[in-house]
């Protein structure tokens, strides 16, 4: 057990050192966060200092001050692992199983306390995916495609694409681009209209 917790505690003094150190360290965070949640070593620690912490709420661990937690946010730590979708989702899933109702380690108790994904956001698409289409979602997480195209593919979302708005010739070019002929062809007939 002991050496389990200083193994925990390592790991928790890692993350949080890199979270402090700021754009020297940041590339670590997002493996070191997959591990922390892989191994819920923020779950029970012992400190620098030899004091044994223990965290119910993965909240409570990330926003208790240095040694005892990171002191930091849930929305900061979302936005340093951002480009990793992997560490995302484990974040995403461990939010989201605490908010279940009748868990015994419930990590949130008050839907205030984690801004939950909304929108378009990644977090929001992997979410979506991991529940109602595993084999894309899968296809994410191994970087074989985007979030927005499993989305767009999945039948979730539109799929979109941006036109410039230079000269007619630059917007005429990127929608023949874009758009298979039958569907370019319809869009002119609208513009005809009156």
């Amino acid at each position: 057990m002991a050496d389990s917790l200083r193994r925990n505690a390592h790991v928790v003094e890692a993350l949080g050192s890199a979270l402090r150190q700021g754009e020297h360290a940041i590339g670590t965070v997002p493996a070191l966060v997959k591990r922390v949640l892989t191994e819920e070593s923020w779950r029970e620690f012992v400190t620098q200092r030899g004091d044994h912490v223990l965290h119910d709420r993965f909240v409570d661990f990330v926003v208790t001050p240095p040694l005892a937690g990171l002191g930091t946010t849930i929305d900061l730590i979302r936005r340093v692992i951002s480009a990793d979708v992997e560490a995302l989702d484990m974040l995403d899933r461990t939010l989201q199983a605490a908010s279940q109702p009748g868990r015994r380690n419930d990590l949130v108790n008050n839907v205030d306390e984690v801004p939950r994904p909304r929108g378009t956001s990644k977090e929001n698409a992997l979410r979506r995916l991991r529940k109602d289409a595993p084999d894309l979602h899968a296809e994410v997480l191994a970087g074989t495609l985007s979030s927005h195209a499993a989305m767009v593919k999945a039948g979730f979302t539109a799929r979109r694409f941006t036109v410039e708005v230079r000269t007619p010739e630059t917007m005429a070019a990127t929608l023949r681009r874009q758009l298979p002929a039958d569907l370019l062809a319809q869009v002119i007939a609208e513009l005809n209209r009156e």
